[in-house]
């Protein structure tokens, strides 16, 4: 028997060690901090909307605001009615259609806000547009900022003439990774193409931050290097004349109609999306 034992222990040491699967160390991305610039702090999700959403805006925020007035269901609950009779709901939570500015603790204003709702109508055809073409485009976004009542909008640093206070304006952030020369990039080419459709208009902030209104075809605070990759935008004093002689001088001879250009019914936008001027700027603070 001891004889038995001693053959099974001797086979046994000559057998190798089994070997440990290799496993290669877990990349731990860094989280991002102010304007994108990494943090010490390591994140295991990306998460860009984490630069702009403080405690209290986030969804638990949501949570306690709303059930911190009775009221405020009644409001809530019409809002998203108005969504849903409009086949606009779900584009992003409606919770995150009711947050103000990134400012609100520091004045004194409310993280969530119902906008008046003669102005809900000023969100749908933004958030078609977001369906349409935005999220198409990047992927899932967030909504960091949305309406801003004036006074909140002032101390906010919003322009006096902010798409936030008509409820038509929406800040967000993209959900899926990316940078932001490449997000511009994407933005502008399907604001090129599409925008004038919808009237839109598309700015950028620090980091990923963007912005997309329906008030006016236009955009904002892009990087030089990419604007210059951007179709430009057509002027509405150029529509009547895009592919058409310019007017005779006095004493002029008519040139003949066979040599004036046909004008493609694709190059006028609607009547009602006027854009500025070459050589206007549209200067909308990065805050909030």
């Amino acid at each position: 028997m001891s004889l038995l034992l001693a053959l099974i222990a001797a086979q046994a040491a000559a057998q190798p060690a089994p070997q440990q699967p290799m496993t290669m160390p877990m990349q731990m991305p860094m989280r991002q901090g102010c304007c994108g610039m990494p943090s010490t702090v390591p994140a295991t999700t990306w998460n860009p909307a984490a630069d702009y959403i403080s405690v209290g805006q986030d969804e638990p925020g949501y949570r306690s605001w709303y059930l911190a007035a009775p009221w405020r269901a009644a409001q809530v609950k019409s809002f998203n009615d108005f969504l849903v009779a409009n086949q606009v709901a779900g584009i992003f939570p409606t919770w995150q259609l009711l947050r103000t500015a990134t400012s609100w603790q520091e004045c004194g204003g409310q993280p969530f806000e119902v906008p008046p709702s003669d102005q809900w109508s000023h969100m749908v055809q933004t958030l078609r547009y977001v369906h349409d073409y935005v999220v198409p485009a990047v992927g899932p976004v967030e909504a960091v900022s949305v309406y801003r009542n004036p006074t909140l909008n002032q101390c906010a640093g919003g322009a006096p003439e902010s798409a936030h206070k008509e409820d038509s304006a929406i800040d967000m952030v993209p959900l899926r990774p990316t940078d932001r020369i490449t997000l511009m990039r994407t933005l502008c080419g399907i604001h090129s193409e599409h925008g004038s459709a919808y009237n839109a208009g598309l700015g950028f902030y620090a980091y990923l931050r963007f912005h997309v209104d329906s008030i006016k075809y236009r955009r904002w605070n892009m990087d030089p290097a990419v604007a210059a990759e951007c179709p430009p935008l057509i002027h509405p004093e150029d529509i009547a004349t895009v592919g058409q002689p310019l007017p005779p001088a006095p004493g002029a001879t008519t040139p003949a109609p066979a040599t004036i250009a046909p004008v493609p019914a694709t190059t006028a936008p609607p009547a009602n999306t006027a854009a500025p001027p070459a050589a206007t700027v549209v200067k909308t603070p990065e805050r909030g």
